[in-house]
Formats: C-alpha cells, structure tokens, sequence
C-alpha cells in the first residue's frame, strides 16, 4: 500500500537523523596485560612476597603420590596489609580440584554479623592415583586489585594425616584453620565410633564425617553441607559405618564456628568499637581451640544378638515365673479344696462332718470380727434395708481414739462353716440386675429413696465396704471396662500420628546428617538399619512385654472370679475388696503404650517430643491412686471420662509448662494457683465422699461450717482418717507448689510427674498404715513384692539421675553428659533404667493387684473404708 511505504520512510529518515545528532561511544582503553612472576616453590618454606593489580604470583609445587599412602598437604597464608575492601585472592590449582579463598577471609555468623581473619590455612584435598607411585604438580596464584599488599605464603605436609585406630591425636583448629584427617576402615572392622574431646567449652566447634571427594567442606559457612555433623564444646561422638562410604574410608573435619550461640555461649557485643560502623568486619584475634580425636572400633554384629537375646532373657523369665507360681498356687488350690471336701462329708462312724481348724484357713481375724457371719450382718450385695439391718448387733470400739474400730459384743461364728450347711436365701433370692439387657448406672441413683439412704449411709462415721459397694455389679462392671476401652482407643489414635512423626525425624536425620537434631547419648548410641540408637529403643521392650503379661494375669483372675459366680461361691459373691478389673486392663495397657511411645521417643528424643515419653507415665500414676481408691469405695470412684479428662489437662500443663515455663513467673505464679485450688477441691470431694456441691452457695455453707464448728463449738473432724490423710496430701503438695514458684525448675515435666509420684506414694502409705492399724495383714506374695519393688526402684531412681543428655540445653551442652556403654558394651545407664523401671512398675501393679487377698474370706461389712 502507497500510505504504508511512506510512513515507514519517515520513520527511518527520522531514526538516521538521530543517530547522526548523538555523540560517539568512547574509546575503552585496551587491557593491559599484567606481569607474571612464577617460582619453583618448595616445602617448609616460607614465602614472604608484595602483589598489586599489576602482579600475578604463581608458586609451583610438585610431590609424590603413593597408592597406599596418603599425606595431607597444607597451605597457610598470612597477609601484612591491612586493605579489607580490597584482599588479596589465593587459588591452589590441583590435578582434580580448584580451592580458592581471599585474605581477609570474611565468615558471617548470626544477623549477618562479619568476621575478618588476616591468618588462613587450608589442607588441601588429595586425588587419588593408581599408579603406584605418582608425581603430582598443583599451583598457587596470588593476585590482588589492591595498589600494594605484602603476605606469606608456606606450604607443609600434614603429619598424622591418617588417623589410626585407638591412638589419640591432638591438634589446634580456628575459624580460618579449620583441620581435617582421613580414616581408612581396617580389615573386618564394619563400623567405628569417631570420638573428639577438648578440655575448653568454648569456642564451639563443628565435627564432620564426609565421604573422599572433592573439595572438601570445612569452613563454618559450608561445613553443614554434605556428611554428618555435630557441634562441640567439650564432647562429640559420631558412629560411622563401612557401608555408607564405598571407598571405605572417611575424612574427620572440625570447623571452629564463628560464634558461640550454637553452643549456648554468648553472643559478643558488636559493633566492639563506638565509632564502628556495622558493616564493618569484626577482627576476632586469636580463636584458636585445641582438640583430642581418637577413632575406635564399634561394637560388631555379635554383640547386637547376643544384647537382644539378653533383653529377652530377662522380660521372658517373668513369663516363666508367673506360670510356675499359677502352677504352684492351682496345685495349693486343688489340695485346700480336697481336703475341705473330705471334711465336709459325713464321717462313716459318727455322720457328722469334721471340724476345720482355723489355722488351716490362714486366718487371724477373729478377735477383731474378721471373718465371720453374725447372724444380723449383711452382704455386699443385699439392698439397703438389709445393710441397715445389719447395725441391730451391738459393736464396742477398741484401740486407739483416732482409729477406732468396732467388734461384734456377740459371738460370732466361724466362716469356716460347710458350705453346703450355709443358708444362701439371701443370695438366691435377690433381684438380678445382670439379666437385665441394658443396665446403666444411673438407673440406680436417680431412685429418691435410694439417694436418701446414700446420703446417710456415706455421712457415717465409720463406714465398711458394704456400705459403698451397693450398686449392681453389672453396672460398676460396665463402668470400669470404659477405662480400658478409652484407654485402648487413646493409645490408638495417639501412637499412630507418633510413630509416623519420630519416622520422619529419623529420615530427616539421614538426609540432612543434622546430628544436632535428636539428643542422643553418642558414645553408646548403636544404630541399626535407620535407626540411630536401637539400644534405647530395644532397652523399651520390657514396658511391652511385663504389661503384657500383667493383662494376661488380670484375665486369669477374672476368669476364677466370673467362674465362681457362675457357681455361687459366697466368697465371690460376699466376701473380699469388691472385684473390678477394668481399671487393671487400663493400667496394663497403659504400661504397653508407655513402652511403645518411649521407643518412639527414643527414636530421635528432642524439645518437641518429649510429651511422647511422659503421657502415659502421668495416665500410669493417675490410673493406680484412681484403682486404689476404688478398692473400698467402687461406689463412688471417678467415672473414666471426668478421670481422662483431668489426666488430659495435667499434659496440657506439662507442655505449656515446658514451652513457656521457663524462667516465667507469671506462668508459675497461675500454676500454683491452680495446683493449691485444684488440691483443695480434691481434699473437699475425698473428705466428703461426693457429698457435696460446687455452687453459687458453697461460700455461704463453708462460712457456716466454719462458724459451727470453730467459732460456737471447738469440734473436731468427723473422719479423723481422712483428715490425717489430706492434711498430709495439702502440705505437700502446697509445699511442691511453694517450691516451684521460687525454685522454677527446668525440667518442668519431670516436675510435674513428681507432684503426682509423691500424691501417689502418700496415699499408697497412707493405705498400707490404715491397713495394718484395721488389724488386716499382708499376706507373704504382695510383702515379697512391696520389698523388691522398693529395692529395684531406689536402684532404677540411681540410674535415672544419672543424666546423659538433656533437650534443655543446646546439643552440643547435652554431649557434655554423655557416657560410655556400662552392660554388654550395649546398654547405658539410661537403658538400665528402663529394664529396672519396667520391672518396678509392674512389681508396683501385682502389690495393688494383691494387697487385699488377705481379706478374700472376710465379709464386706466387716472391712473398713478408709
């Protein structure tokens, strides 16, 4: 088109005649060429030379290579001049590597702060060669911008390059002089543990385990490149295997870091000078750190067989011994039976039965009322009228004011009495709730006279058994099993989530060869597959296997028991602590878990796992004082969701306490409060058995109790007992409170679990002195096992203390606590902790699973509630 072609050429008459109004581009001057200065340099010699931007110094080095020897090379510089902004540059030139670094050397720590070194050495990589003996050349060229700058230069030979099996090495190492050696694997050694010692904390430093490559990483800004890494301060150990370096052989790096945070050293102030600029590089003089390395032989594959079989040996012989013991006892059994049979049957000259000595039935409570059916007392299981009945017999009190105790002023007859002559019409003709196809416990208690009768039943001054074991047995039944069903689907839904947490730490230590991630005690950490540490998680198996075994002795008993109610035994029916297994499968379960997670744990133990180890030992102390409180009042004990729900808090606590606790004042002053309140509420719903209720009124009735009591009338308390016990638990636990507030300990979970450890074992005593004072006994099987549980758990509490790492400090701190093996090279004293306290615990629940068996022949209204 005519109009399109004149437009485009006027625009380009346009464009030339810009082109032609601007000025020309100038003229750059030609490169010139700089002078060239080499030298044929030799070794242990120090060169002392000036450079400018004119000058290239280039130093040629030459040495042998053998195959089967290795020597390290090194070269150290040091520049006069002071011109940071304009360094001087060195690059050594090799056969397979270029290593390159200027002088000033610049390392940035935390916030970008920069650090100047005037002195850098580097070692050199070494290629390999398979000749058997090799010439190698490589170059060093120094080169500057800078107008003037002065330097030395000295090239030497590593001495003790290659690290010897079990022979110490010491050397110096700063920021700038980072050091490294290499190992070679010896013949039929598959792993070896690299131990670096230093008698200084600080400065921190780094040890790296890296593969035979070039170049080699170890400056503090790249150590954390490749390899396996920790940081130090006084201790580090890392296990190295043969099969992750496929030219059996590793090199040792140790980086002095720039700065001391790592470490849980202080920061410096900087800038160090007022008029300083904060750009400006920070010269930190002479940060030098003198180290001992020694690489030893790890423990072989024998010894990994021989530790698990060990383990196994132990946990499975208590397998073995509670068989010969159910064994022993069945055969005791089937003997009693026997001979009771044979004295109940008519004899052939007179036709009367033979009498049964007491003494054969083990028994001693006669004086005291134990063991015998007066002919006005009631069962466990009759209706209310019946139990009430049961006080037209007259009772005096004897012993001490404070624990007094009744016996029947009538004669009473033996228990011991033939079976078949004893009368069970009250047995057979009560109600049976148990065929009832829905039975809940409210069904019960909603009755008004019912709930009339329980008020005053449960205000007596001395209460028995009978008294708060009146609800149908289905009902409580039902009751307790949900502590094991929410137990089982807690474990559940816990662990998974665990497991798949502890399995991606673990990877992301593999990947990243980040040994500062888990706090393990690396001088008896003996890894397996992927796993870092499989003693500690082997060492966990005893949780698993006792708790196990503890679930099967709950079932063999409560087979017996559902066996001797199907057959009517009066025994079972009327006599002995009501028998509730539902809590017991909660704590054996809860034992299994604690195992499991404690391995999970231990898979890559740290500051955000750590609630994985200590859940369930809160659920384990809670569980027990909850089953031993429901041993003489199954009535009235916590349902399985309010009891949950407050172990669900108290691990609330623990990890805010752990995370925000520290050094918190605000945070210990509202936990007290809460600790003090919470055990005055308790104390209040322990005193008065329930009876009681938390309302706009409570302030009005306590003033009123007060003034009743203390103000119009000096009365004393109604439960003596109960008072005794938690006036004790209050100054305790106020105490624990009051300490915590000015102490403010660190380690807040181990605090925490004390609280309820110390709960625990007070009322646990409270319980075995009430006992004995109510003129009950310990037969010889729970003495035996209140005796070696209280020795293996002073010895288990030794070993726990001992304290071979903690994630409250930074890793490299933790190391400092770590320990040699002590058992089979394999175990630490972390290990034997959990062989000893899983024994302990499981000691702990046989004593509450048969500290009552004295009392199975004795009628519930003739054992005391306290």
């Amino acid at each position: 088109m005519p109009g399109t072609g004149a437009a485009a050429l006027a625009w380009a008459l346009l464009a030339g005649t810009l082109l032609l109004l601007l000025p020309p581009p100038p003229v750059l001057p030609q490169p010139q060429w700089r002078n060239v200065s080499e030298t044929e340099a030799q070794f242990n010699t120090t060169y002392t030379d000036r450079v400018d931007a004119n000058l290239l110094h280039i130093y040629a080095f030459n040495h042998s290579v053998r195959r089967n020897r290795t020597e390290g090379v090194r070269v150290s510089v040091n520049v006069l001049s002071d011109h940071k902004d304009l360094p001087v540059l060195f690059v050594v030139r090799q056969k397979e590597a270029v290593v390159s670094f200027q002088v000033p050397l610049i390392l940035r720590g935390l916030y970008q702060r920069k650090y100047a070194y005037q002195e850098v050495s580097r070692t050199l990589c070494q290629p390999q060669t398979k000749a058997e003996v090799e010439t190698q050349h490589f170059y060093v060229d120094v080169s500057t911008l800078s107008l003037n700058a002065s330097y030395q230069l000295r090239v030497t030979r590593v001495e003790n390059f290659v690290l010897r099996t079990n022979e110490r090495f010491s050397f110096n190492a700063t920021a700038a002089q980072p050091q490294y050696f290499k190992y070679e694997f010896p013949e039929g050694v598959d792993s070896v543990i690299v131990k670096v010692t230093s008698a200084m904390a600080f400065p921190c430093s780094v040890i790296s385990i890296q593969d035979i490559l070039c170049p080699v990483y170890d400056l503090d800004n790249n150590v954390a490149f490749i390899g396996m890494y920790q940081t130090m301060t006084k201790k580090a150990a890392i296990t190295v295997q043969k099969k992750d370096f496929p030219s059996h052989s590793f090199y040792v790096v140790v980086v002095v870091k720039t700065e001391d945070e790592a470490c849980g050293g202080a920061l410096p102030y900087y800038p160090l000078s007022k008029n300083a600029s904060p750009d400006e590089p920070v010269d930190q003089h002479n940060r030098q750190k003198t180290l001992e390395v020694m690489v030893s032989p790890a423990i072989t594959s024998e010894a990994y067989v021989s530790s698990v079989l060990f383990c196994l040996s132990i946990f499975l012989s208590f397998y073995i011994l509670t068989l010969l013991i159910a064994c022993w006892e069945s055969c005791r059994q089937h003997k009693r039976k026997g001979l009771l049979s044979a004295m109940d049957s008519p004899s052939l000259d007179t036709g009367h039965s033979h009498s049964i000595p007491d003494s054969f039935l083990g028994r001693g409570y006669d004086s005291y009322g134990y063991g015998s059916f007066g002919n006005g007392s009631s069962s466990s299981t009759e209706g209310v009228t019946d139990s009430l009945g049961s006080t037209e017999v007259s009772y005096s009190y004897v012993g001490q004011e404070q624990f007094k105790r009744r016996t029947p002023s009538a004669p009473t007859r033996p228990l011991s009495i033939p079976m078949g002559e004893r009368s069970l019409e009250n047995v057979a003709g009560r109600p049976r709730l148990d065929s009832l196809s829905s039975v809940e416990e409210d069904d019960y208690d909603t009755l008004a006279d019912i709930d009339y009768d329980k008020n005053v039943i449960r205000t007596k001054k001395y209460l028995c058994v009978a008294d708060l074991a009146r609800k149908d047995k289905r009902v409580l039944r039902k009751k307790y099993q949900i502590y094991f069903w929410n137990i089982a689907t807690i474990a559940v839904f816990y662990a998974l989530p665990v497991i798949q947490l502890v399995i991606t730490y673990q990877t992301v230590v593999n990947v990243t060869g980040n040994q500062d991630i888990c706090y393990y005690n690396f001088l008896c950490a003996h890894p397996l597959g992927n796993l870092s540490a499989f003693n500690n998680i082997l060492s966990n198996l005893g949780y698993v296997l006792l708790g196990l075994l503890f679930l099967l002795i709950i079932l063999q008993r409560e087979i017996n028991y559902n066996r001797a109610l199907m057959r009517n035994d009066t025994h079972a029916l009327e006599c002995g602590i009501p028998k509730h297994f539902g809590l017991f499968y909660a704590m054996g379960t809860a034992l299994m878990m604690e195992g499991l997670l404690s391995a999970c744990y231990h898979v890559c133990p740290n500051y955000t796992n750590f609630q994985f180890d200590t859940s369930f030992m809160y659920m384990i102390a809670g569980l027990c004082m909850l089953k031993l409180y429901q041993k003489r009042h199954p009535d009235i004990n916590a349902s399985a969701y309010s009891a949950y729900a407050c172990l669900a808090l108290v691990i609330f606590f623990s990890v805010v306490g752990v995370v925000f606790g520290k050094g918190n004042t605000a945070f210990w002053i509202v936990f007290s409060v809460i600790h003090i309140l919470a055990t005055l509420l308790l104390s209040t719903q322990l005193y008065y058995m329930g009876r009681w209720k938390l309302d706009s009124g409570i302030l009005r009735r306590i003033l009123h109790v007060l003034y009743t009591d203390c103000v119009r009338q000096c009365s004393g308390p109604m439960y003596v007992d109960r008072m005794v016990l938690l006036v004790m638990g209050n100054i305790i636990n106020w105490s624990l409170a009051a300490y915590g507030l000015i102490v403010r300990p660190n380690d807040f979970a181990s605090y925490l679990l004390a609280i309820g450890i110390c709960n625990l074992l007070l009322y646990f005593a409270f319980y075995i002195i009430m006992k004995l004072r109510s003129g009950e006994r310990i037969k010889l099987i729970p003495l035996l096992c209140i005796i070696s549980t209280s020795v293996v758990w002073g010895f288990a509490l030794f070993f726990f203390f001992q304290g071979l790492s903690t994630w409250q400090k930074t890793p490299a701190e933790s190391r400092e606590h770590n320990r040699d093996c002590i058992l089979l090279d394999f175990f630490d004293d972390h290990d034997i902790w959990h062989f000893l306290s899983s024994i302990a615990m499981f000691g702990s629940f046989l004593v509450l699973l048969t500290l009552d068996d004295d009392l199975d022949c004795v009628q519930r209204d003739k054992i005391y509630v306290f």
